[in-house]
């Protein structure tokens, strides 16, 4: 019995994580239909920021602050400077560039910051809790995290469903032409979707690094649970990235406890592999997939 609530603590705690990524990659992909894998690497980068913050004497929340500044920045300066001179006649290029980003940001962090290890602080306790003379794996940091989650997928789902301005950028996703001859600024709008989910993946990076240690890598294997995530939830979905987030922290904690940390990864993949070749849409698509 304590096993088994361990591992659903676990599962539940991590895949929040995991959902916060997805949450990063389902923004960016609604507002700019491009499937953005350089966003661990620029979230490595915020966090950082924030942990030179925290070094220079500064709270937690002032360093938590800068990281997300940071984080909007970067992501508007990335689409500025980079993306939008990319050939975008062909999908695949906006992915390759995305990936040439996540190279390059991790050399840049690595002759910034240097390669060690370096201990993040947590803004609340990292020690379980005991209820009815039951040890319990959950910790204040771990309640932050599930709340923080939340409070982002509310954002967006308000962004998106009831705000003009998601209007205007998913508009300028899905048709740019369209959108400018209503007066959209579809520029505007792409920069400001790289920008939003910037912010969304500090968030992530800032939860995964709490209480924890950091490294220019931290980060990589996230881009996998996360991607996976998305997919799993369907990527016009914030609310299926969540659930597929929650899934995907279940199974992964589930086989990790049962049968063994090595098999993570390897199960990850199994459930990308069932998903693409089952319902490739994710499990709450509302619209078709592009076909190109």
């Amino acid at each position: 019995m304590q096993q088994l609530l361990t591992i659903l603590i676990n599962g539940v705690t991590s895949g929040m994580i995991y959902a916060a990524f997805a949450l990063a990659l389902v923004l960016i992909w609604r507002s700019t239909r491009i499937v953005n894998f350089a966003q661990a690497p620029m979230a490595m980068v915020t966090t950082y920021i924030a942990l030179v913050v925290i070094d220079a004497g500064y709270s937690y929340w002032v360093g938590f602050g800068a990281a997300l500044v940071c984080g909007f920045v970067l992501g508007a300066a990335v689409e500025r400077l980079v993306v939008r001179y990319v050939d975008n006649s062909r999908p695949m290029n906006p992915v390759i560039l995305t990936l040439g980003l996540f190279i390059i940001l991790h050399a840049l962090a690595a002759l910034v910051f240097g390669n060690q290890f370096r201990s993040f602080p947590a803004p609340f306790g990292l020690t379980g809790q005991q209820i009815g003379g039951m040890d319990v794996a959950i910790t204040g940091f771990d309640l932050f995290k599930i709340v923080a989650v939340l409070v982002v997928l509310g954002l967006l789902v308000l962004l998106f469903r009831f705000t003009d301005l998601g209007l205007k950028m998913r508009a300028s996703a899905f048709q740019p032409e369209v959108a400018r001859l209503l007066g959209v600024r579809v520029g505007r709008m792409l920069t400001l979707g790289w920008a939003l989910a910037a912010v969304v993946g500090s968030v992530a990076g800032l939860l995964i690094a709490g209480g924890s240690l950091v490294h220019p890598g931290y980060m990589d294997s996230i881009v996998v649970f996360g991607f996976v995530a998305a997919v799993l939830g369907g990527l016009e979905s914030p609310g299926g990235a969540v659930v597929g987030g929650l899934v995907m922290g279940l199974g992964l904690s589930a086989v990790s406890g049962y049968l063994g940390q090595s098999l993570v990864a390897f199960a990850a993949l199994v459930i990308l592999i069932l998903v693409l070749l089952l319902r490739p849409s994710g499990l709450f698509a509302q619209t078709a997939a592009r076909k190109v």
